[in-house]
């Protein structure tokens, strides 16, 4: 249990885009902290300033983390309140702070969230896919074979799927997509929430393949990544079948992977070898 005497760990939100969206309380929670960790001080200064905040800044992101959050629980084992921010939207949701509210609570210091902004939350809202039951899954693997493997382990979920991804891989990622859930599994790709580039696209698979690839404008900024879960109609052999042919054609040929994979499930081949996105 706190003693009386400890600071409190304040976990808030901050914009994802719009700077308009930093409410009223976040703004005095940030005001009276003794200091704010931020992910990088340099990206909120900018915030903290808008609205007059003038309470120090503090870097705490992934490479010190480990060696801060002890630094961090003693200033507030020593009657210090500290808020935490991350770059954008709420902390910990692929972001740092994980380690210091794990060992704020070990302590006994109280934690408590400001709510704000998160941009998978923002993005599921507007999506029009199911969400009353979903799977945030974050950022998939950088490399073509590990998001593969993962995405195949994802293949048969029911749940709607939330991803985040960057802009140098979106492209990439969503070919890998196609080719493991197939061209015709509806998504939505939601990009730039809330600022003044926001797009949101939805349709197949393979229409958002198109779409992204017809128009370069469409790789830039920071997106979220929304899959519909698997179709309760869809035969459980072409799921199974899907499955392993992502993990096959790292390793061999489309048509042999494909060959192989319906052996092994009992899927149709030529379902299998159409999910390959330009094949068939």
């Amino acid at each position: 249990m706190a003693a009386d005497n400890t600071g409190r760990l304040w976990v808030v939100a901050t914009p994802i885009g719009n700077l308009d969206d930093l409410s009223p309380r976040a703004q005095e929670t940030l005001r009276r902290a003794a200091l704010v960790a931020a992910e990088d001080t340099r990206h909120s200064a900018p915030l903290l300033a808008r609205y007059g905040i003038s309470t120090r800044l503090v870097a705490l992101h992934e490479h010190n983390e480990r060696d801060e959050a002890e630094r961090l629980v003693a200033r507030l084992q020593a009657g210090e309140d500290i808020a935490l921010i991350s770059d954008a939207g709420t902390p910990l949701v692929s972001d740092p702070g994980f380690r210091l509210v794990r060992a704020a609570r070990a302590a006994g210091i109280p934690v408590s969230p400001v709510p704000g902004a998160c941009a998978a939350i923002a993005a599921l809202s507007v999506a029009g896919l199911p969400s009353d039951r979903f799977v945030f899954e974050g950022f998939l693997p950088a490399k073509s074979g590990a998001r593969r493997e993962r995405l195949a382990e994802l293949a048969g979920e029911a749940r709607t799927l939330v991803f985040y991804e960057s802009s140098h891989r979106v492209r990439e990622c969503l070919d890998d997509m196609a080719a493991v859930f197939g061209a015709d599994r509806p998504a939505v790709l939601a990009r730039e929430l809330t600022k003044l580039f926001e797009t949101v696209l939805d349709g197949t698979l393979a229409q958002l393949v198109a779409r992204v690839a017809a128009d370069p404008n469409q790789e830039r900024g920071e997106f979220v990544l929304l899959i519909g879960g698997r179709p309760e109609q869809e035969d459980a052999r072409l799921a199974e079948g899907r499955r392993v042919f992502a993990l096959l054609r790292e390793e061999l040929p489309p048509a042999r992977a494909a060959k192989l994979a319906a052996v092994i499930s009992g899927a149709p081949r030529k379902a299998l070898y159409g999910s390959e996105v330009g094949d068939g």
